[in-house]
């Protein structure tokens, strides 16, 4: 236990010394803008160190719910451990985000503090983090073009795209299924089954979000369609189309 809690602290005072340096190095960027590059390089590292873990290293996580933690399990939970301790910290101290997040971090961290110190679970809870964090590269990228001028263009598009669809079809559709075999198994811990439905409310809380970013969007595109077509359509005076 004193080697994870080694590694935790050393994650934390990681992430701590790039967000230092992203600020050096952007001193006319906000602080904001070096936490998101912070957050970014964390979704990156992170999706792809706990995708292989839950898809090729093993064991799979929808079958083998509350076995004990491997090697790899516990680095790739460490590393996420120490980011959401600085991210939490940095959300509290600056007030940027809103109680759904909070929540969403608070329950992150307990979690994966349980899981670690249970020594048991890691499995499922790395698949839950490979499912929550595959779509936080995309939505970095979202709020950098948003920055630059460039997120009304056909790449804002895109980014917009693979983020709802990867958001709706691994958090919510593969979440369920990694809380199916949460809640199924006999060996995780109850606590530990209860945290999962709490996360998996969470992710309700933000697919509700999303809709209604996806309600607003289409409004938008409908009206600026309707508002072209009106425009560009011919104008009829007494029966004969006008000169234009």
């Amino acid at each position: 236990m004193v080697s994870v809690v080694l590694e935790v602290t050393c994650s934390l005072l990681v992430w701590l010394c790039l967000y230092a340096c992203f600020c050096y190095w952007n001193q006319h960027q906000s602080y904001e803008w070096s936490c998101r590059l912070v957050t970014l390089l964390h979704g990156v590292v992170v999706t792809c160190l706990s995708g292989y873990v839950a898809l090729l290293d093993g064991p799979w996580p929808l079958t083998h719910a509350g076995s004990p933690n491997t090697p790899l399990q516990i680095h790739v939970l460490s590393l996420t451990l120490g980011y959401f301790i600085f991210d939490l910290g940095w959300c509290l101290y600056f007030q940027t985000e809103g109680d759904l997040m909070l929540f969403h971090h608070t329950l992150s961290i307990c979690g994966m503090i349980m899981v670690l110190g249970l020594g048991k679970s890691a499995t499922e809870v790395n698949a839950i983090v490979f499912v929550s964090e595959i779509t936080n590269p995309l939505l970095q990228t979202r709020w950098f073009l948003r920055e630059m001028g460039r997120y009304y263009t056909s790449l804002g598009e895109v980014v917009d795209f693979f983020f709802v669809f990867l958001f709706l079809v691994l958090r919510i559709g593969g979440g369920a299924l990694i809380l199916y075999a949460m809640v199924t198994s006999p060996d995780p811990s109850w606590l530990l089954k209860a945290g999962g439905l709490a996360m998996y409310m969470v992710s309700l809380g933000f697919m509700v979000e999303i809709c209604r970013f996806i309600r607003r969007k289409m409004l938008k595109k409908y009206h600026s369609w309707t508002s072209r077509r009106s425009t560009n359509a011919p104008v009829e005076t007494n029966g004969r189309l006008a000169a234009r």
